[in-house]
């Protein structure tokens, strides 16, 4: 308490709030000698005696907060409750003594992810395709509208080098080597797993689309290709037997039931 006066004594000198020769000690020594105890009518000495008391130490609160406004340009008012309001902040490349490296940006725990993130534990090439193919399964049924959605990605994303019934004939197919037609025996054999390395990591002339397409999206066209444009049902039978039959497709799908449009994994 007596540090607290005595500071604030120093603010109030240095705030020119006192009047001018007067000393902080003298002048809470006169402030007391003026305070008289609050006109409340008591009989109880005791009562009196905490009313006094109360008001000496609500003149003492003031004094004290005046002293805390006292700010100047070079230094900054007393703050008794500051709350973290200005915690020190460090800028991302700036050194930092609290760290263990003294750098302030700091690597993730090892193994750590990005939320939404779903690893791809494949890597590319032949054989890890094939892998793929054999582990991973589409959790994505043919539902009218799965296969509306994966249409739609596949037109905006595919359909410029396959074309519009995979065939490898699309508007650029002329200007790179042409990508084979999904009717390929080699392309029906392929299970929904490996299509969707082909899509994720890229094959041959073909990039990668992960970083354009969700995992949930490159499903979707996985689903698409195999049911629309290979006419392979769930089970792995062909819905047709020649190209030229795809537009039974529809009516095939639509005297199917379907039972939901996510497998559970």
């Amino acid at each position: 308490m007596r540090r607290l006066i005595s500071a604030c004594g120093k603010r109030l000198s240095s705030s020119k709030l006192l009047p001018q020769g007067l000393k902080p000690r003298m002048y809470f020594q006169r402030l007391a000698a003026r305070l008289k105890p609050c006109p409340f009518k008591s009989t109880d000495a005791k009562r009196l005696f905490l009313q006094t008391l109360i008001c000496r130490a609500a003149v003492l609160v003031m004094a004290i907060s005046l002293a805390g406004c006292g700010a100047t340009q070079k230094d900054r008012a007393y703050e008794y409750m500051p709350d973290m309001a200005r915690d020190p902040a460090y800028k991302a490349f700036a050194p930092n003594s609290v760290t263990r490296d003294g750098l302030t940006l700091q690597l993730p725990v090892a193994g750590t992810i990005s939320r939404g993130y779903k690893p791809f534990h494949y890597g590319p090439g032949d054989e890890e395709a094939a892998r793929a193919g054999r582990e991973l399964q589409n959790p994505y049924h043919a539902t009218p509208q799965t296969l509306e959605e994966g249409k739609a990605l596949f037109f905006t994303y595919c359909q410029v080098c396959h074309g519009e019934q995979g065939k490898g004939d699309g508007p650029i197919s002329s200007k790179i080597p042409p990508p084979p037609s999904y009717m390929d025996k080699r392309l029906l054999d392929y299970q929904p797993g490996r299509i969707f390395h082909v899509v994720t990591m890229g094959a041959g002339k073909m990039p990668s689309y992960a970083s354009q397409l969700s995992a949930d999206e490159r499903w979707k066209i996985v689903t698409y290709v195999r049911t629309s444009l290979q006419g392979i049902k769930e089970s792995g039978d062909r819905v047709i037997g020649s190209s030229g039959d795809r537009g039974n497709i529809s009516a095939h799908l639509s005297a199917g039931s379907f039972s939901g449009d996510r497998r559970s994994q």
